[in-house]
């Protein structure tokens, strides 16, 4: 049953109610990926791509507290301009509720409020994992635990490539959480369609897809499924490129000193810099594929 403090829209509860296929869609890509005007565009195309499928988006933020499973195209457009906006995962939902702001939500608060408003499917760019260091950091998203508890399917381009990706995957074995390729088992890393790492099991269908999710909830499982769709590779940053460019990156870290919470938007914005804006154009082309498998995963999940 959803909470009384979470604001569902009619639409989704309508589609949810009757079966009909929905798409859960975070908000932290336009309130904190990507710079405006682009972000508001972005978001507006994402929800336009799957009416076009047939499927109701269902874009998840907070709204002067109030968290939103689907989000107006005027609430959209506010976070989208809202300067200092929160960024919402879920131990920041209490406070950020309890205050009445804004916020963007991450992977694991939108993964949570989906849930909670009974929609299956999740579309987003790119997950959270281990940090580089962690072993002495303790650094980790919250995406992880938060997926290891919330029973949705979660469709990424694998976790970002600035992360410790071998030590994400076994951290995701560790969760009992499967990840499965999307017509591939060599796991994407975000800008690029093989981050070098294999995993189990791959995908060809939705169809499929749905086949492996309703697995899990006739188990009676509480996990995501995480699927993993690479970017097509005339779309990806140049392999060597990338890793030339990380490379620099943290070593201009490491000489600035910059570590922790720190890292990540530094290391971001290194690569938007040295690809002059190339990455974030890989970036939309990650979200579009993502989120259009999500619409058919949606609709084979709903026959």
């Amino acid at each position: 049953m959803t909470s009384p403090v979470i604001h569902v829209s009619q639409e989704v509860q309508d589609a949810v109610r009757d079966g009909r296929p929905v798409v859960a869609l975070e908000s932290t890509i336009f309130t904190h990926g990507l710079p405006r005007p682009r972000n508001l565009e972005v978001a507006l195309e994402a929800e336009a791509s799957l009416r076009a499928q047939g499927v109701v988006p269902a874009t998840i933020g907070l709204f002067d507290g109030v968290p939103t499973v689907g989000l107006t195209t005027e609430q959209i457009t506010i976070l989208s301009k809202t300067d200092n906006i929160d960024k919402v995962s879920l131990r920041d939902l209490p406070v950020i509720h309890a205050l009445g702001r804004h916020g963007g939500t991450t992977v694991a608060a939108t993964a949570f409020l989906a849930h909670e408003a009974g929609v299956k499917v999740f579309s987003t760019g790119g997950l959270g994992g281990v940090h580089h260091g962690a072993a002495e950091s303790f650094d980790e998203s919250a995406d992880m635990t938060t997926l290891a508890q919330v029973p949705i399917i979660v469709i990424s381009a694998g976790v970002k490539s600035i992360l410790d990706i071998p030590a994400t995957l076994e951290r995701f074995e560790t969760l009992n959480i499967p990840v499965i390729g999307y017509g591939t088992t060599h796991y994407p890393g975000f800008y690029v369609s093989d981050s070098g790492f294999t995993i189990g099991y791959a995908v060809n269908t939705p169809d499929e897809v749905a086949a492996v999710v309703k697995a899990r909830d006739a188990l009676g499982l509480p996990q995501s499924v995480l699927l993993a769709n690479p970017v097509a590779t005339d779309k990806q940053l140049p392999p060597e490129q990338l890793d030339d460019i990380l490379a620099r990156a943290w070593a201009e870290a490491e000489k600035q000193g910059i570590s922790g919470n720190a890292s990540t938007p530094f290391l971001l914005d290194f690569i938007q810099r040295d690809t002059k804006g190339v990455s974030l154009d890989v970036n939309v082309e990650v979200y579009r594929g993502n989120v259009a498998l999500g619409g058919l995963v949606a609709a084979a999940l709903s026959r």
